[in-house]
């Protein structure tokens, strides 16, 4: 990839939306890849016809920020302007219809972003999209063409590496913790089940007798697992927190598609729980061998640079991580059938 990829990127589409990259928060996966996409030299060419993949620069934070409308619960408005978009590129452009979007790709971490592709029968079906809602249940993620984003929290876009680190698994005498809102399907039955437990360590937020003394980072570096439920949608930033903690994640969300799947072997660092085997979680996670589970948490430190963002990419980081499963999908769909 490395010697061979070259990325076109559309300069249309005015700011905020386009081209504005949001570098901190829930959803800034989206828009440090933007930034690390368009200020590349590697991958990038200003040569369409050498190009083997075009990116779509637009940001689905944004568009929520710029097109919805608080309290309507209606997001048609933001798939219409995502339509009108690509309209404009395939019409200006002759890249577009030449594949049909097939070697176009977007990121989108918002939890609307899949939703926001629904009515461009082209984007939705054709385009390569990379989703933190990498959901294989509504009909709109494809886990033989699309790819899924880790989901990534900054709080201080200056200092992106400042909470990796957690303690040696001598110092880690919690065995699970979760702590955060408790919506969806599957967040109030981890509660009812397991917010008694001593060992299980499950808060709807961290109170603050609790918070004074260990914070919610503190709590996941000294911890053995990191519980990692869906909330409304499959998606979770607890994933990489727990991986950035040394954690081992214990993943809760049917249907949703781990990131790098090509290429990790999840089974190595982390606990996939089906949802109704919730009921068992505290034995699922006891029946793990202490020699398993130093196995499994020196994979996590291993895989922790997969997760990682730089101001500068480096070899395997996040950055080169999304960009490989986006060139990877497209040589797949570039495959001669069997």
């Amino acid at each position: 990839m490395e010697r061979t990829l070259q990325v076109y990127i559309y300069s249309d589409g005015s700011k905020p939306i386009f081209h504005t990259p949001e570098l901190q928060g829930i959803y800034a996966s989206e828009g440090w890849f933007m930034k690390l996409m368009e200020e590349n030299r590697r991958f990038v060419t200003r040569d369409p016809k050498r190009a083997h993949l075009f990116y779509l620069p637009y940001s689905s934070r944004q568009l929520r920020d710029v097109v919805y409308t608080p309290g309507s619960h209606n997001i048609k408005p933001l798939a219409i302007f995502l339509r009108d978009y690509v309209n404009n590129i395939s019409s200006k452009y002759p890249f577009w219809n030449r594949t049909r979007g097939s070697d176009h790709f977007l990121v989108a971490c918002h939890d609307w972003g899949p939703y926001s592709t629904t009515l461009h029968a082209e984007l939705c079906k054709n385009t390569i999209k990379v989703l933190c809602n990498a959901d294989t249940s509504e009909g709109i993620f494809s886990r033989k063409k699309d790819v899924s984003l880790p989901e990534t929290t900054i709080k201080t876009p200056k200092r992106p590496l400042k909470y990796i680190g957690g303690k040696r698994v001598s110092q880690r005498p919690i065995l699970a913790f979760y702590a955060g809102l408790m919506h969806g399907r599957v967040r109030p039955i981890l509660e009812k089940l397991w917010g008694n437990d001593p060992d299980m360590r499950i808060f709807r937020r961290l109170p603050n007798r609790v918070s004074r003394n260990m914070s919610y980072v503190a709590h996941m570096q000294s911890s053995k697992f990191c519980i990692c439920p869906m909330g409304y949608e499959v998606n979770s930033p607890r994933i990489v927190e727990a991986i950035y903690s040394g954690c081992v994640p214990v993943i809760i969300a049917d249907n949703f598609v781990l990131p790098f799947e090509e290429v990790l072997n999840w089974s190595s660092f982390s606990v996939v729980v089906a949802e109704k085997d919730i009921v068992d979680l505290k034995n699922i996670l006891l029946a793990i061998h202490i020699r398993q589970y130093l196995k499994m948490q020196e994979c996590v430190k291993r895989v922790q640079r997969h997760f990682i963002w730089h101001f500068r990419p480096e070899k395997y980081d996040l950055f080169h991580m999304i960009l490989h499963s986006v060139w990877f999908s497209r040589l797949n769909q570039l495959q001669p059938p069997p």
